[in-house]
């Protein structure tokens, strides 16, 4: 049976790129048959990154059969995952988030979850001298996963080894660092031909915190004035897609990648009474600016308080 190999819903680069890095070495090295998919359309710079270098889009998968297959990375989070996954054959995680807990398997499996800011540079060293093999287009997947995900090392989430190798790709590349980041941001901040709600489900996840359900929007970009012009319809569209995805309140930070600062769009009292708990901030108006938030994984997700 061929082995699935898939991230979490709304994938980013990370969710896009590290599946296809590890059914590459599954099929290449290890010798064992299998195949990228993602859980969704891939966002702009996702998209990007493909088509900077040549990759097909990996099937969107629109289920996922009983029994089959499958190795799971960049998530371990049931609810980011298709939902009848405990029926699947899950073999393996690789994974950079907390453990959330909730999934079963049919039985043992190989399981790595390290506190770095990247699934790729996870695979990067469970490859180990296999990287040897890695062709130029597996090298600049698991660049873009890592400049992705740490925002070119801006993050908190940061380690010393996702800057090794990141800086190892990237000179076996002969890419500049800074130049090819610029060209992902700009990518990622290109978001005027998505609508409000795809822009609010684009790069988000699930929390319940406190018995109130969030979905917690992140826009990353270098342009945070796009995004910030149309807060108001941003806010309104915030209503229906919470009732349409069955939670109580979206939260949507526009990340500033250049500034390092993140805006929360604060459209009620109960956001206001969040970000005043969460982040000792003092809101006044319909938006709030946070010096230095730019981590969901980091900074939101640990402060929220309701």
């Amino acid at each position: 049976m061929t082995t699935l190999v898939f991230g979490h819903k709304s994938p980013d680069t990370d969710s896009t790129g590290s599946p296809m890095i590890w059914a590459w070495y599954l099929n290449t090295v290890k010798g064992i048959e299998a195949k990228p998919a993602l859980l969704g359309e891939p966002n702009t710079e996702a998209a990007f990154v493909l088509d900077r270098w040549k990759q097909a889009k990996p099937e969107i998968l629109s289920s996922l059969p009983d029994g089959q297959r499958c190795v799971v990375v960049d998530t371990n989070n049931p609810a980011e995952l298709p939902a009848n996954i405990n029926d699947a054959d899950v073999v393996q995680i690789i994974d950079h988030h907390k453990l959330v807990g909730g999934l079963e398997t049919a039985g043992p499996i190989d399981i790595t979850i390290r506190p770095v800011a990247c699934t790729a540079t996870i695979m990067y060293d469970l490859m180990g001298d296999d990287t040897a093999k890695m062709t130029d287009d597996i090298r600049a997947l698991a660049l873009s996963c890592i400049l992705s995900d740490t925002l070119e090392f801006r993050s908190p989430t940061t380690t010393d080894r996702d800057v090794e190798v990141a800086r190892t790709l990237a000179a076996e590349l002969g890419l500049s660092i800074p130049d090819y980041a610029a060209e992902m941001f700009a990518a990622k901040s290109d978001v005027s031909a998505f609508s409000d709600s795809e822009l609010l489900r684009m790069d988000s996840k699930e929390y319940e915190i406190g018995g109130t359900k969030f979905r917690i929007s992140v826009l990353e970009t270098t342009a945070p004035e796009i995004p910030l012009g149309r807060k108001d319809s941003l806010m309104e569209t915030m209503k229906t897609v919470a009732t349409e995805d069955g939670v109580d309140q979206v939260l949507l930070f526009v990340v500033d990648i250049l500034r390092e600062e993140a805006t929360l769009l604060v459209p009620n009292a109960l956001v206001k009474e969040v970000a005043e708990k969460s982040f000792n901030a003092s809101v006044s108006g319909d938006t709030v600016v946070l010096p230095g938030v730019v981590s969901r994984k980091k900074q939101i997700i640990p402060n929220l308080t309701v």
